[in-house]
């Protein structure tokens, strides 16, 4: 799979590493958890050492309710570390999802972080098998990208060439232009689509500069796209805008 350079989880993973870097990379006491050696360990040591060398599950537990709780209480360094701690876990978890989903990877990859978060923030941790209980939520939030039908979204091949189709295709904004101006979107949920769809920007960074969650802003534009896939599907966007004609029916 190719390495994309702008998901969430490779954001995380670059937030990371400069979280462990010399000369004072952030450490997890690990003699607080039995069964890990008796020192204090670099995040990403601690990381190694547990991807070479699984660990029983009490083990485990005793690591990721010690992680959660410095999460927790310890600011975001400690969330940050965390998330790299399981990156790995993540990023396996978030290709196998996205498999046969390659128009899906990013928003997938950013569910499942998203997914794990509030786990993080907010799953018991006395209970057994938190580490799974952790991936749970982080694979349920990254299934629900891809479970809807392909009609759910626009279609993915929309001609982008200097011929001139029949409508409704054509270049893309095109197609979100007519959607806006017939009603079926706002103009607000049509650029959404365009710029993070069609163009270079992160929908976390819209998410940010409007006060809103990633989370928020993705099924604001899932649902604007169902709303344009569907009148592709019926024809809505062919022939006249739908304001026109109705213009039209009044004035008769």
């Amino acid at each position: 799979m190719p390495t994309r350079l702008h998901s969430a989880l490779t954001a995380a993973a670059t937030a990371f590493e400069f979280l462990v870097c010399e000369p004072a990379p952030l450490a997890f006491d690990a003699r607080l958890v039995a069964g890990l050696p008796d020192r204090v360990m670099p995040l990403d040591e601690l990381r190694q050492l547990i991807v070479a060398q699984p660990h029983g599950s009490d083990i485990t537990d005793a690591l990721w309710r010690q992680l959660a709780g410095h999460a927790r209480e310890w600011g975001p360094a400690w969330v940050v570390g965390a998330v790299g701690v399981a990156l790995p876990g993540l990023t396996r978890m978030a290709a196998k999802i996205s498999r046969g989903h390659a128009r899906h990877a990013d928003d997938v990859d950013s569910e499942v972080l998203a997914g794990f978060l509030q786990a993080l923030r907010e799953a018991p941790l006395e209970p057994p098998r938190l580490w799974l209980r952790l991936c749970w939520a982080a694979w349920r939030a990254g299934v629900a990208v891809v479970t809807s039908t392909d009609v759910d979204e626009l279609p993915s091949d929309i001609p982008t060439g200097s011929r001139s189709p029949s409508l409704p295709y054509g270049h893309p904004d095109l197609l979100l232009g007519r959607a806006a101006a017939a009603g079926l979107i706002s103009a607000e949920a049509a650029e959404l689509i365009s710029c993070t769809r069609f163009g270079d920007a992160l929908i976390e960074q819209l998410a940010a500069g409007q006060g809103v969650s990633a989370s928020a802003l993705r099924m604001r534009r899932r649902r604007a796209e169902r709303l344009v896939a569907a009148a592709v599907h019926r024809g809505d966007l062919s022939g006249p805008m739908v304001g026109a004609r109705r213009g039209r029916d009044e004035a008769a």
